[in-house]
């Protein structure tokens, strides 16, 4: 293969990672949306989707396994391809904490609402942004908009804290809650662990630049 073929399928995977996140952003939204309105139907396209976002993983892995094997590829080419098959994974759990979200949508489809959802959105909000920040920090070899994005995941985890105390006093008060509360506890949880993915990409990133593995925040959960 010509280095100029290489530089192609090299450039390809990292597309495909690109188009995965994508998809990951747009269940997680999908997830809150259907939770919010109790839309059973789109709960049920987000766990179906879910399937999409594996197939798309293993076709990356793929690629990226046959650059290596073929190709022998050195130094930040090498880099480059181990980051993507980190990062697709990742994003692939995260597909699934989507998923996840979307299946509690489905067992509280029929039960009224237990509050108002003003956190668990903002945590989703933060948790996206915080993800396609990072997708923008591997386009563009940023290892310091890494570092900073990794900060924001003290946000999600103080929303977390801020979630699971109001859930635990709406238990304590009415046991009737308690299924309810337990349900979005899940939810909020879902969420928390999408944001410590969101820092494993940002790792890579700077994996990717530095040359070196660097632990850039470490949940409390």
């Amino acid at each position: 293969m010509t280095r100029t073929a290489f530089e192609r399928q090299l450039l390809a995977v990292q597309e495909d990672m690109l188009v995965m996140a994508g998809m990951v952003e747009t269940a997680i939204e999908r997830g809150i949306e259907a939770l919010k309105t109790r839309n059973v139907n789109l709960a049920q396209r987000i766990i179906e989707d879910d399937l999409k976002i594996n197939r798309k993983r293993y076709e990356t892995e793929d690629k990226c396994l046959e650059l290596i094997a073929t190709q022998q590829p050195l130094a930040s080419d090498l880099r480059t391809i181990v980051s993507v098959l980190h990062i697709t994974v990742d994003l692939e759990r995260m597909g699934d904490h989507a998923e996840g979200i979307a299946k509690i949508a489905l067992m509280l489809a029929d039960e009224p609402p237990l509050k108002p959802y003003i956190d668990i959105p903002r945590m989703a909000q933060t948790a996206n942004d915080m993800l396609m920040g990072s997708i923008e920090a591997f386009k563009d070899r940023d290892p310091a908009r890494a570092r900073a994005i990794c900060d924001q995941d003290d946000e999600v985890d103080a929303l977390y804290e801020q979630v699971y105390r109001e859930l635990l006093t709406f238990m304590i008060n009415d046991p009737r809650t308690i299924q309810r509360a337990t349900y979005l506890i899940w939810v909020a949880h879902n969420l928390e662990r999408i944001a410590d993915r969101v820092t494993n990409i940002c790792e890579r990133v700077v994996y990717l630049v530095e040359g070196h593995i660097e632990e850039l925040n470490v949940s409390k959960y």
